[in-house]
């Protein structure tokens, strides 16, 4: 029989993800709405929003944190661009985005050493095959796949190379080892539901050292420059950003902050997604006609959430369609690359309660779209 119960946000998009629970816009602060990015109030909230980062993901001494334009495409741009050709590279892609980064780095760069180690959707490729002299770039979770790094085992403490992560829709729900990624980036409209057109770098001490001592040899773009005189410019990491941004997008973040602060830190936050991955993992247990992406339990992503079924194409699009109407999932199709499925959002965002309610009706939708 069809559901009754419907959940209370059907908003299970991946991207910009579902806003927090209880959000309301006229609870953010908008003092600095109507005011330069430059003045004290703007460069006070920019940097408060800096701050809370740092503090709530627990990163190590030395780590610097900067708001850049162009979302997580953008500050994985900015850093590609500033840090790369002084070493091979090994690049690592089991999805659209991190054979996007191989595209970067080798039509655009034109960088000759580098080693692509890929898979195909589902699967991820042999991290152990990444060398310590080498830099190392690799997505944490594949967003468009449904598949995660499992741990940073792989990466080697005494690596001579730098480690890029793009960390875009990890960051907040699965524990990362800081001290063995010396860059990440993220955009926190993935991360914790925030509004686009930003993205976060975080710089460990080692990719600081490389900025200072390496110049690329190709044109930097204003808006890519982390350095000026061989020096990073440090008033990107305290609130001075390279463009403007946008202030209410600034208040969002760090309302988005705020709310992990109350729930009890990035440990709670991660533990919601993993609880909310739960319901998914139950409901594909009891049902033989939907199944995981990801072809191993242990990198299964706990955030975008990837699912096949047994059914044609266009039946999956009627799944989709027939969800939407009755307004109880919105936007959850599969990324336009990826195989035809399901891309449900579990980050803390999303609360457990309404993924309960909505498993009913991606079993009525099925039934009668494919029965």
């Amino acid at each position: 029989m069809k559901p009754q119960l419907k959940p209370n946000c059907p908003n299970f998009s991946s991207g910009p993800c579902a806003k927090r629970p209880g959000y309301q816009l006229e609870q953010l602060n908008n003092d600095a709405l109507g005011r330069s990015h430059r003045s004290k109030i703007g460069k006070a909230q920019l940097a408060q929003a800096i701050e809370l980062t740092h503090q709530l993901l627990d990163l190590p001494e030395g780590y610097r944190v900067g708001i850049v334009p162009g979302s997580d495409t953008g500050a994985m741009e900015m850093v590609m661009w500033s840090l790369l050709g002084e070493k091979a590279v090994d690049l690592f892609s089991w999805e659209s985005f991190g054979k996007g980064w191989f595209t970067d780095v080798t039509k655009q760069l034109k960088l000759e050493q580098v080693n692509h180690y890929s898979s195909d959707y589902g699967q991820l490729p042999d991290m152990n095959q990444a060398n310590p002299d080498n830099d190392c770039i690799f997505t944490w979770n594949g967003t468009t796949s449904g598949v995660a790094v499992p741990n940073g085992d792989w990466i080697n403490s005494q690596r001579s190379g730098l480690t890029i992560c793009d960390a875009t829709s990890a960051v907040f729900a699965m524990p990362l080892p800081w001290e063995k990624l010396d860059v990440v980036t993220y955009s926190w409209q993935k991360a914790l539901g925030g509004e686009g057109a930003h993205g976060v770098i975080i710089l460990s001490p080692r990719a600081v050292e490389r900025l200072e001592s390496y110049q690329p040899t190709w044109p930097m773009p204003k808006v890519f420059r982390l350095t000026q005189g061989g020096k990073l410019i440090e008033g990107i990491f305290k609130g001075e950003t390279i463009n403007t941004p946008s202030m209410l997008c600034v208040a969002d973040y760090v309302d988005a902050l705020q709310w992990v602060e109350s729930l009890g830190g990035v440990s709670a936050s991660i533990k919601k997604s993993q609880q909310n991955l739960e319901v998914i993992k139950q409901f594909v247990a009891e049902n033989d006609w939907i199944s995981f992406l990801a072809q191993q339990p242990e990198i299964l992503s706990n955030t975008s959430v990837c699912l096949t079924l047994k059914a044609s194409s266009d039946q999956v699009k009627s799944i989709i369609a027939l969800l939407d109407q009755e307004q109880v999932a919105f936007d959850i199709g599969a990324y336009r690359d990826a195989p035809a499925g399901l891309r449900i959002w579990c980050g803390a965002t999303v609360e457990q309660e309404d993924l309960s309610r909505f498993m009913p009706w991606l079993a009525w939708a099925y039934r009668q779209v494919c029965l």
